[in-house]
């Protein structure tokens, strides 16, 4: 029995020193209930829901390992680095008017999403007509497993940075190589967050009415950067503007908007081939130039 009493007053000094020092609250913290959206969130997760034969079971373990976290300061600069990138070359072809620019008003609430500030988003904007020339390139390429890359880049100079990812695919396992671009579609894709602007969550049953009612031909439930759970309404691109238009009256909260490429046609990697592609992979995102890279990888 003194055993037993001596561990448990040990026990209750130790929790008086928590209470003492503040640090109980935070304890208590973590004991809370979670609100509706949060537990939606996890049965996300968990289901791993799909609606196209494109997306399998492996799917959500794939898009937890290719978002490689690095400093967070860090990844947000490069992030509204892009933007900024995105936005100067969007108000050269269309001007500097969201309302009679599509692409320039996806891109401005695809910053809002991202939290970038407003100065940065309006800055960006009024610097396009001083920003170099830039020009819009796809580059193709074979990763490891035999999957397929396609790298969406805005470069001033395409040799140099067709040499730039030559060199920087053959260093790490994979290479440029033409014929990437048959195993996927261009589609125009709107992603909306798993709740609606009440908080609701929104389940793939309602999703998918929601699409035949929007125009849209597809819904996929997938996890985004930051693993959260969003729905992606896929559609010809040119009904793009319309399916949008369209989800924003119904109550969804618009996340992102824009043509993207869907895989056609999907590869399984082995656990040593997946951990090669999703270095690659942080390492091509992490280049300037590059806007997107879309992989085939289950």
């Amino acid at each position: 029995m003194n055993w037993l009493i001596y561990i448990m007053s040990g026990a209750l000094g130790r929790i008086c020193c928590l209470h003492q020092s503040g640090a109980w609250r935070y304890v208590q913290s973590f004991c809370q209930p979670l609100d509706r959206c949060s537990f939606h969130n996890i049965n996300i997760l968990q289901a791993a829901l799909h609606t196209s034969s494109a997306v399998s079971a492996g799917h959500n373990k794939w898009s937890k390992v290719k978002h490689i976290k690095g400093p967070k300061d860090e990844a947000r600069a490069r992030l509204f680095a892009k933007l900024s990138m995105m936005i100067k070359v969007a108000v050269k072809e269309g001007g500097p008017n969201p309302d009679m620019n599509v692409n320039l008003s996806n891109l401005i609430e695809q910053c809002k999403q991202k939290n970038m500030p407003k100065t940065s988003i309006e800055a960006a904007i009024k610097g396009a007509e001083k920003a170099k020339p830039s020009s819009y390139a796809l580059y193709e390429g074979r990763g490891p497993g035999g999957s397929s890359l396609l790298i969406e880049a805005l470069t001033d100079n395409n040799s140099r940075s067709y040499t730039d990812f030559k060199s920087l695919m053959s260093k790490n396992g994979a290479a440029l190589s033409d014929g990437a671009r048959h195993f996927f579609d261009k589609k125009g894709v709107v992603t909306v967050q798993s709740c609606d602007k009440n908080g609701a969550p929104l389940h793939l049953e309602q999703a998918l009415e929601l699409a035949i009612e929007a125009g849209a031909e597809d819904v996929k439930e997938v996890l985004d950067e930051e693993d959260k759970g969003v729905y992606k309404f896929i559609c010809e691109v040119p009904f793009l503007r319309d399916v949008h238009s369209q989800l924003t009256a119904l109550g969804l909260v618009l996340v992102s908007s824009g043509p993207e490429f869907i895989p056609n046609t999907t590869v399984q990697l082995s656990d040593s081939d997946m951990e090669l592609a999703s270095q690659l992979l942080e390492i091509v995102n992490n280049h300037p130039e590059v806007m997107r890279v879309y992989d085939n990888i289950e």
